[in-house]
């Protein structure tokens, strides 16, 4: 039997009339099962419903037990459409009574599974090349005005934040696969997060609600070079009180990159928390990715920082971490030496990356090191950058395990990363201001001489505001 099934689509997935179509024009496709499920029925429309229910009824049609050329159903679909899913389970049942098509509709806690049959039996196919993103998710408060301190800022833009989050929506913007884990309080901020996470098609069903606990707020003061300092609220916040039995295990087991910082580190349970869902990733065979993402003033001390974050130091695959972040580690080194870096190489690690900001960033791998040159533009906030250039270089990463000992491969991954960065710093907030594979590509692809003229606004929902970028001496 050969089921008729793909998950390895890269970029967003077909719009929903799209399928519809497609699915509507082919004649003969029998003998077909899917297992459709969703918990969030609650956002489904009707349009949605009655219209693939149309179109579900025309068609025979999603997985084949033979004969089928192409999928006419992928797991991209079902992942950047799963807000329809359900209307498409009610097609299911509405349309397929006493047919030949048998199906199954079934719930189960949010994750979209597709089913093909063999001997009246379903198999389940697992979702490929899924980053799970664990910690932190929390409200921005922005000055609408850099330069100023936080009292004498006149107004703040709110923007959706925490480092896990901004890189799980930073890999579902580029067109990857990315789920989030972590606890919000049972709020109007925290349902306007998750909101947020469905709406840029993440994966929200590791999230938990806690009825006695806020959702994290911090307060950012924007200094003129757009560099930033942070007033945390979170006393305790929700993000700190994630236990081990809220953890979804079969979502860790089915992610290919487990990714995680250090603030989920900081204080019990959320830190037992963070170290099951670890062994478990580990387990799993999935690879670990840690960007410590250093925030003193959340910690008790400067030593306790230190200490918490070098805990699981040699339990990653990968670490991405900043100039300042090895000054801080090194207890003093020189954040630009070779020697300085490589001090924190364990002998477990894949690759080791240092991020400069502008100046771009650079690389440590079995067998080769150097260094890819970043972009330079006119910022106005770089809150969340950091997370754009993980986000890009993961969304690269989850797709070609292979890239830590390619160097050819790993400095293209590099190169569009330092893009990802460089953009999210020309607007304020971080997941407002996270790029679409589309825009990041027309900037790598900018002939160097045209580079002074503004960028086009994209033709995507997302609505860049104006930026230009200035000329860089380093190669793009």
């Amino acid at each position: 039997m050969a089921a008729c099934y793909s998950s390895s689509a890269l970029m967003a997935g077909p719009p929903v009339k799209d399928f519809a179509a497609t699915a509507a024009s082919h004649a003969d496709h029998s003998h077909c099962v899917a297992h459709i499920s969703s918990r969030n029925s609650k956002h489904k429309t009707p349009s949605d419903k009655s219209f693939l229910s149309y179109h579900v009824k025309r068609s025979s049609v999603l997985f084949s037990s033979g004969g089928c050329k192409q999928p006419l159903l992928s797991h991209s679909f079902l992942h950047h459409n799963r807000n329809s899913v359900a209307a498409l389970s009610s097609g299911f049942q509405e349309s397929y009574k006493g047919s030949r098509l048998r199906g199954s509709v079934a719930q189960h806690q949010g994750s979209v599974k597709c089913m093909a049959t063999e001997n009246g039996r379903p198999i389940q196919a697992k979702p490929s090349e899924l980053v799970v993103c664990f910690g932190e998710m929390l409200i921005d408060f922005v000055p609408t005005v850099g330069g100023l301190s936080l009292a004498n800022a006149p107004a703040f833009k709110k923007a959706p934040g925490g480092a896990p989050a901004n890189v799980a929506v930073g890999i579902a913007r580029l067109g990857g696969n990315s789920a989030f884990m972590g606890k919000v309080g049972d709020d109007e901020f925290g349902y306007m997060l998750v909101d947020i996470l469905k709406e840029n098609r993440v994966e929200s069903r590791g999230v938990r609600f806690d009825p006695g606990a806020r959702t994290a707020l911090a307060f950012v003061t924007l200094r003129e070079d757009g560099e930033r300092e942070f007033m945390f609220y979170r006393n305790p916040s929700a993000d700190m009180l994630l236990d081990v039995p809220d953890l979804d295990v079969e979502l860790l087991q089915q992610a290919t990159i487990f990714h995680y910082g250090s603030i989920s580190l900081i204080s019990e349970p959320c830190r037992s928390a963070h170290l099951k869902a670890m062994e478990i990733a580990r387990n799993a065979g999935v690879l670990l990715s840690y960007d410590p993402n250093l925030r003193l003033p959340l910690w008790p001390s400067a030593e306790a920082a230190r200490k918490g974050i070098k805990s699981i130091w040699d339990e990653a695959d990968i670490i991405k971490i900043s100039e300042e972040e090895i000054t801080f580690l090194t207890e003093g080194g020189d954040p630009y030496s070779d020697e300085a870096a490589l001090s924190l190489w364990h002998p477990n690690l894949k690759l080791l990356l240092v991020t400069e900001g502008a100046d771009g960033c650079r690389y440590y791998a079995k067998g080769f090191s150097g260094r890819v040159d970043g972009l330079k533009v006119n910022p106005v906030d770089t809150t969340g950058a950091g997370d754009a250039f993980v986000g890009g270089l993961l969304s690269a990463l989850v797709r070609d395990l292979s890239l830590p000992q390619d160097e050819t491969k790993l400095r293209d991954a590099l190169r569009f990363a330092n893009a990802c960065g460089a953009i999210t710093t020309t607007e304020r907030g971080a997941i407002p201001a996270l790029p679409d594979r589309d825009t990041v590509m027309r900037l790598i692809n900018r002939p160097r001489e045209s580079m002074l003229s503004p960028i086009p606004e994209p033709n995507s929902w997302q609505g860049y505001t104006r930026w230009r970028i200035r000329t860089s001496q380093s190669h793009i």
